[in-house]
């Protein structure tokens, strides 16, 4: 038997107990940039590295695009964390992190939607 080996398991691990804390703490019904700024906290306290709101460069047929996409958060230089805070996930909100990680070339996204309820939704998301 072929044992499967989980994606940045510890890293993403160490995240999402950072997401179920701010949920624990303000729960649902908040905006999104609250949940932003909230988790961007938490993650420091936890001491979890994390660039916010960086913008990462498109390219089509090899040239480089005017526009831009900003990442929510990307965690450990390899994590794309994209914060939603919406009645339901939607197939649009996994378009776009598949997106996002075709466009960083990085191979892990987390969606979350903090409006879920009775408890927070996370999706992993392979490419």
């Amino acid at each position: 038997m072929n044992k499967v080996e989980i994606l940045f398991k510890d890293e993403s691990y160490e995240i999402q107990g950072a997401i179920f804390e701010v949920y624990k703490e303000i729960g649902a019904g908040f905006l999104e940039s609250v949940y932003q700024e909230c988790l961007e906290r938490e993650l420091l306290l936890r001491g979890i590295p994390f660039q916010k709101q960086m913008e990462i460069e498109l390219t089509y047929k090899g040239q480089k695009l005017n526009h831009f996409f900003k990442a929510d958060l990307i965690c450990y230089d390899s994590i794309i964390v994209e914060l939603k805070a919406c009645k339901s996930l939607e197939p649009i909100h996994r378009a776009q992190v598949i997106n996002y990680l075709k466009a960083t070339k990085m191979n892990l996204g987390l969606l979350v939607n903090f409006n879920a309820y009775p408890k927070v939704q996370i999706e992993r998301i392979v490419l």
